[in-house]
């Protein structure tokens, strides 16, 4: 049987834990940190790149908190969408179950 979203399953974490794409996003974290410790000018750009980011993304959250709760009747309906979308997807693409490499 196909995966299904259940209620607290969103279909964001579900395209995380396809294969292809964890072992993509694991590949690319490698290799921010293997450049990040091999170059001290780029670690320190880096650093200051994700203190911004993690403030604006605080912020940004922060300020979209009450517009999220008003509409999250329509988010849990595009949620099951995408889900139902994702599950055909699954099964007509196969290799989706696959890490990159394979």
């Amino acid at each position: 049987p196909m995966p299904v979203c259940h209620v607290q399953e969103n279909v964001l974490q579900r395209v995380l834990q396809l294969p292809v794409v964890s072992s993509t996003c694991e590949t690319l974290q490698r290799k921010y940190s293997s450049t990040k410790e091999s170059h001290p000018l780029m670690a320190s750009v880096c650093e200051v790149y994700e203190r911004g980011v993690q403030g604006a993304g605080a912020l940004a959250m922060w300020g979209m908190e009450p517009v999220v709760r008003r509409l999250e009747p329509q988010f849990a309906v595009a949620n099951n969408l995408a889900c139902r979308g994702l599950d055909h997807l699954e099964e007509k693409i196969p290799a989706l179950q696959y890490p990159v490499d394979k």
